[in-house]
This record gives C-alpha cells, sequence and structure tokens, in this order.
C-alpha cells in the first residue's frame, strides 16, 4: 500500500478515536432528541464509559478506509488535474475539484458508515448500540441494500465538504507561508501551523456542509419498522411507518422548527472539528514524512 494509504487510514482512525463523545451529542442534536441547557446536559449523554465510544466501532473500521481512500484518490486527482509549471503550487479551484472528487469516491464506505454509527449513537440501550449488531439486523431486514439507506444526500454532503476541506486548508498553510516564510521554521513552528491549518480546515467544512449532514442525519435515523426494539422499547421514539426522504425531512424540518433546525449543534461540531482535524492533519503530515522521504525534499523546496 502506498504512504497516503496508511497516512491517511491511521490518521482518520485517531480522528475518530478523539472526536467520537462529541460526535455522539451532535448527532443527538441533529435528529432532535432533547437536550437540556443545564450546565451538566453535555455530560449527561454519557451515563457510562461505553457511552463515550458509542458508535465508534463503525467509524474507526470504516472512517479509517475513508479516509484511505479519500486522501489516495485526492493526491491522485490533484497530480491529474494540475496544470501549474512544475515547482509551483496548484490552483486553488483544482484543489477544490479534486477534494470533491475524493469526498465522491468515498461514498462506497462513508454511507454505510454514517448509518451505522448514527443509529448506534442514537440508541440509549448499550444492548442496542453494537455496532455489529445495528448491521446484522438491517441486512436481515433490507440486505445490503439497507446499508446504502441516505446515500444520495451521504454523497452530496461528502464531495461538497471535502472539496472545502483540502481547498481551505491549502489556502490556510499557504498564507501562514506567506507571513512567515519556511527558512525560519522550527520544528514547533511547523507543527502548530499543521494543528491550526487542520483544525480552521474542519470548521470551515463543517459550516459549509451543515444543514446537509442535519438532513443526513434525519434520513439515516428513520428506521420502518422497530427491528432493534428491546423489551417493546423503540430505539428511535416516533419511528415512521413510511421513511421520508432527504426533500421531505428538509421541508418537514423547516415547517415545524423553522431555518434555526439545519444549524444545531453547529457549535459542539465546530469544536469538535477543530480538535479532530487538527489532530488528524498533524498524523497524517507526521506519517508522510515518515514514509515517504520524497516529500521532505518536495517541501523544502517549495
Amino acid at each position: 500500500m502506498s504512504a497516503d494509504f496508511w497516512a491517511g487510514y491511521i490518521s482518520g482512525a485517531a480522528g475518530i478515536l478523539i472526536g467520537n463523545p462529541l460526535d455522539v451529542i451532535k448527532v443527538r442534536l441533529q435528529a432532535g432528541t432533547p437536550v437540556t441547557t443545564a450546565p451538566s446536559s453535555y455530560t449527561s449523554q454519557f451515563s457510562t464509559a461505553g457511552s463515550l465510544i458509542r458508535g465508534a466501532t463503525a467509524p474507526i473500521l470504516g472512517y479509517g478506509a475513508l479516509n484511505a481512500l479519500l486522501f489516495m484518490t485526492y493526491n491522485r486527482s490533484n497530480t491529474f488535474l494540475n496544470t501549474s509549471p512544475s515547482g509551483l503550487p496548484p490552483n486553488l479551484w483544482t484543489t477544490w475539484l479534486a477534494g470533491a472528487i475524493g469526498g465522491l469516491a468515498t461514498w462506497v464506505v462513508s454511507t454505510p458508515t454514517e448509518l451505522v454509527k448514527c443509529r448506534a449513537q442514537m440508541s440509549t440501550s448499550a444492548s442496542t448500540s453494537s455496532s455489529w449488531g445495528i448491521t446484522k439486523d438491517i441486512i436481515r431486514a433490507e440486505g445490503l441494500r439497507g446499508l446504502y439507506f441516505g446515500g444520495i444526500v451521504t454523497a452530496l454532503r461528502d464531495s461538497i465538504g471535502y472539496g472545502f476541506y483540502f481547498w481551505s486548508y491549502e489556502l490556510s498553510t499557504r498564507s501562514l507561508k506567506s507571513r512567515f516564510g519556511n527558512e525560519t521554521n522550527s520544528t514547533a513552528q511547523e507543527a502548530a501551523q499543521v494543528l491550526l491549518c487542520g483544525g480552521l480546515a474542519g470548521v470551515i467544512t463543517w459550516a459549509s456542509i451543515f444543514p446537509l449532514d442535519m438532513i443526513k442525519t434525519r434520513v439515516q435515523t428513520q428506521i420502518s419498522v422497530p427491528q432493534y426494539a428491546v423489551e417493546g422499547e423503540p430505539l428511535i421514539a416516533s419511528t415512521p411507518q413510511r421513511r421520508l426522504g432527504a426533500i421531505e425531512i428538509a421541508q418537514n424540518a423547516y415547517r415545524v422548527e423553522g431555518m434555526g433546525v439545519f444549524f444545531r449543534g453547529l457549535g459542539v461540531c465546530s469544536f469538535r472539528a477543530f480538535i479532530v482535524n487538527a489532530a488528524q492533519w498533524a498524523v497524517y503530515e507526521w506519517i508522510m514524512r515518515e514514509l515517504d522521504p520524497e516529500r521532505r525534499v518536495v517541501e523544502k523546496n517549495v
């Protein structure tokens, strides 16, 4: 496997481990689960130690593969699309397009991963939150096709989001380098730049696609029949008999809850995105430099 595959896989898994507790809160806010405004409201989401990693199994396995596929596709698309003279950085439009292609390529992994993760995180019972158990129940009830429910809105979210992800990281990296230069940077300064640029990229990405992500969450947390019920208690309250499409979900949410519903949980998500993506980019850049010696030479000459 190539260096960017392993760098992407390991950094993706690390990001999930760091950000999963806050991701649980984000998903529950988006899905409409009541959350009080008391100081202990966020910590109360985690009644047990297991709830801190609820829904993390699918993303750790899936998001590692997703991130590996993302970075491999992005790097190769960027190389193919780049028409800038040798030695010059690629055009930012090319960077966005390569990121969008990379995001679209992750659809095959991201849709089932997100589906299982969201349903596990919406569960309030440890016995119904097993990622593997939820996956088996979906396949048993709907076949493999059931794992791709909500795939269109997920693909749209990923394509747009990852376009802005790489675009904003490249833009912020160039801005910092043009201001502070390369030659005087110490290792600590380089690490700080990667953390800052990675964190900003995460925040900008989520801000650009948050309404789509809210719609995706509500689409995927629908269950046509309560097959995950335990002692008569359904996994998700008020489960509809007919599952709604993305447009219907958006229309109903706007009609009942107003425009603010499309940005509910954005604060928590932005905080999580900065931390997770700062760490993720730091891990990715470090592994790439260790596994790809040619990268070091290129960076010194840029």
